[in-house]
């Protein structure tokens, strides 16, 4: 077994780094203040994105994506981790989900998300329907060959760059052993949609700048040829779309916590206390070697996972268990960076309490770490009946 990386995996990741130090980190301190990214600043970046021929890189070569592996593509997304979200989401990775596009859809939507003249967002959350996709309230009912959608979503990511929503409603119910179930649906829905409305979400302490938006539908009429994947099968779908997603939040909790490493790795080995440096106390050094060792197994159970989806080996479990390890110890090594800086790390002349914030959310969307316990046991008990 080969741990190390080929030379075309290896220039991704100096690509991708440098582009990352270059072009976002610059960027960081404005955008915390200000807490949005002026919309020529996100073109610029996607334009320099599509320039170094990375932009789409998630998506197959024969429709003008990069072609990436998940095995590169997990490594292109570690290294984004460290800058921050509202700037990298310029970095165009358009949903894997829409390669489930057909026909038309592929021309009026697939097809211009890879050349980066379209944006989307994915629309699944709701207040009382987060986890429990099932609990969705937000319906769509037939109306000849429409549906009429209504209801909200929110925490929705990005919504307010996007010029389409991937929307999953309720479509229906069907009697199963636990009772009944809602069949869920999966429609592309237009920014300008009638009866579509996409408005600011909730201040979160947690990356400034990337906006979460609430999402309102009142009778909002979409064709069915809209019907992203087969009727009352959007669940299907969504489970694959899932993999990427959390594989994603795995690869950059990898990639910042390295950038906040290095902070607190320097700081101890230059900071002066009691006449010697601290990484000279005990206190300090051992605190650097728990927080590279959790580094390390978080990256490598990443970068497993990626490898078990190329080589198409099951790899629920193993995603569940990189995103789960890697989110928690990113939580771990933002609070140990802070407390080896002592009270400066928690000033903002300091990038560090703004990782320690951002860290938090991690631990939450794309299913929390009770949802990643889950789905391991599971995996562990099922096959023993259990």
């Amino acid at each position: 077994m080969d741990f190390g990386l080929s030379s075309e995996q290896q220039m991704i990741v100096d690509t991708v780094r440098s582009f990352v130090e270059k072009e976002l980190y610059p960027h960081e301190a404005a955008v915390e203040k200000s807490g949005s990214v002026p919309c020529e600043l996100g073109r610029e970046i996607a334009d320099k994105c599509k320039s170094l021929g990375f932009f789409a890189a998630n998506m197959p070569e024969d429709i003008g994506g990069g072609g990436l592996n998940h095995l590169d593509f997990t490594l292109l997304e570690r290294e984004l981790g460290r800058a921050s979200m509202a700037l990298s989401v310029f970095f165009g990775r358009p949903s894997g989900i829409l390669l489930a596009c057909v026909d038309e859809q592929r021309e009026k939507y697939l097809l211009p998300a890879v050349r980066g003249e379209k944006f989307d967002c994915l629309a699944m959350s709701e207040p009382e329907a987060g986890s429990d996709i099932r609990g969705m309230k937000c319906t769509a009912r037939p109306n000849g060959d429409d549906w009429i959608i209504n209801g909200s979503k929110h925490f929705i990511s990005h919504a307010d760059i996007a010029d389409f929503a991937i929307v999953f409603v309720a479509t229906g119910e069907e009697q199963t052993p636990r009772g009944n179930k809602k069949k869920i649906t999966c429609f592309l829905v237009d920014r300008d949609t009638a009866g579509f409305e996409i408005s600011p979400g909730y201040q979160s302490v947690s990356h400034s700048g990337y906006q979460n938006c609430i999402l309102t539908f009142d009778d909002c009429r979409v064709p069915s040829a809209q019907i992203l994947g087969e009727l009352h099968r959007g669940f299907d779908i969504a489970n694959e779309w899932l993999y990427g997603t959390r594989l994603t939040v795995a690869a950059s909790c990898v990639g910042r916590a390295r950038r906040v490493f290095d902070y607190a790795l320097n700081q101890a080995a230059e900071r002066k206390q009691f006449g010697q440096k601290i990484g000279r106390f005990q206190g300090v050094s051992f605190k650097l070697a728990d927080m590279i060792t959790q580094i390390d197994g978080a990256d490598l159970l990443t970068l497993s996972a990626a490898w078990h989806l190329d080589e198409g080996k099951p790899a629920n479990r193993a995603i569940a268990s990189a995103k789960l390890h890697a989110s928690e110890m990113l939580a771990m090594v933002t609070d140990e960076a802070i407390q080896i800086f002592g009270g400066m790390g928690l000033m903002d002349d300091l990038p560090l309490e703004r990782f320690w914030r951002d860290a938090r959310v991690e631990r939450i969307w794309d299913g929390t770490s009770e949802i990643q316990r889950h789905i391991i046991s599971r995996d562990l008990l099922r096959p023993l009946g259990c």
